[in-house]
């Protein structure tokens, strides 16, 4: 059963309403649930506006951060794998799961009232077995869903405009100029935030949809360094199917009996080629020092090496310091168990007649060849 408290609590007035009342609809039975994110909302409003200004009249003018680390790869590759291991850095800050929840609040209702919320913390992320804590690093997708009306995120939350949603929120497929350049001020604005919330470090960041974006975000962020992590596809596209379905019914506010796993699975087999295209043509003039690319099943089979490759690549300090951290981290791990996946024939077709071309390019053998 979904929460009473949906992601959209953390929204601001304009951005919930107009999600609220374009999207065709709410199903009686998430009434509540909007009806609470609705309420939530107005009763942070005085709070939120107060801070909104200490920002544009005082913290943002006053704020130099420095040029974020990205880890970028599709869905399911890795990058929340690699982003709980390198955020062990103490030179390295993040967005917390609170700080996700309320990009409105970061630096006021969140740092007054973090120890009651962080009780409200589910235990893992629903699609899998990672575990949800108060310092957990998280991508920064949410957040931005709630400060404005161009996220992926929406679509689940709406599914009858999945598509519409999902292209906007991944490609900005229809946005116009100015979406496009709303979407870069609230993100410059947020990492401005979270940095004060951190400290002044550089922020490490998350999110699968800059997979497609890395020279909007060169343009700005002109230092920012990238790390792509890769993952057989096979098992990237089953696993990329399962997160979708599997957070469908948490998150959505109207039936998505029409959403068909076709459409799903459509989805996934055409945005995949895009932003993996996208990515080879926007990194390919990159300074070596800002990009850097590493195989999954390399970070899971040696993961210090790995470590190693993109601090040494990228030039970052402090991989002294930190390996005992890392270390400490990986050793807590044991025991976790993956989701698994059967190799269903269609599936494997399906894969194989959509990304051909990066299964070869990274060197992947077909499950029916090595079985």
């Amino acid at each position: 059963m979904s929460s009473l408290f949906h992601p959209l609590c953390g929204s601001n007035l304009s951005t919930l309403l107009r999600l609220l009342f374009t999207n065709r609809g709410i199903d009686r039975k998430h009434l509540t649930q909007a009806s609470v994110a609705l309420g939530f909302t107005l009763a942070r409003l005085p709070l939120s506006i107060i801070e909104r200004g200490l920002m544009e009249w005082v913290y943002e003018s006053q704020t130099s951060i420095k040029s974020p680390i990205f880890i970028v790869g599709y869905w399911r590759s890795g990058t929340t794998h690699l982003h709980n291991i390198l955020s062990q850095s103490e030179n390295f800050g993040y967005i917390s799961p609170l700080t996700a929840g309320l990009p409105w609040d970061i630096l006021g209702i969140v740092r007054m009232f973090q120890p009651l919320m962080e009780l409200a913390l589910p235990s893992d992320r629903y699609v899998d077995n990672v575990a949800v804590k108060p310092d957990s690093p998280q991508e920064d997708s949410i957040p931005l869903a709630n400060m404005i009306p161009l996220s992926y995120y929406h679509g689940l939350y709406f599914p009858k405009r999945f598509k519409y949603h999902f292209n906007r929120g991944v490609f900005f497929e229809g946005c116009s100029t100015q979406e496009i350049e709303q979407w870069g001020r609230w993100h410059s604005y947020l990492l401005k935030k979270v940095s004060i919330h951190q400290s002044g470090k550089q922020l490490l960041i998350k999110n699968p949809v800059y997979t497609t974006h890395i020279a909007k975000l060169r343009s700005i962020w002109h230092d920012a360094k990238f790390i792509h992590i890769y993952r057989n596809p096979y098992v990237v596209f089953q696993s990329t199917r399962h997160f979708f379905t599997r957070l469908l019914p948490e998150l959505a506010l109207q039936s998505y009996e029409n959403l068909s796993i076709g459409e799903i699975e459509q989805a996934i087999l055409e945005s995949y080629p895009r932003m993996m295209n996208a990515l080879l043509s926007d990194s390919a003039n990159l300074p070596s020092e800002s990009f850097v690319e590493i195989c999954f099943e390399d970070l899971e089979n040696d993961p210090l090496k790995q470590i190693q490759k993109i601090y040494h690549q990228l030039e970052l300090p402090g991989l002294e310091q930190a390996s005992a951290n890392f270390e400490n981290y990986l050793t807590s791990l044991q025991g976790y168990q993956k989701n698994n996946y059967p190799f269903e024939p269609k599936v494997v077709n399906l894969v194989e007649s959509h990304w051909m071309s990066f299964i070869e390019r990274w060197k992947y053998q077909s499950p029916h060849s090595i079985n």
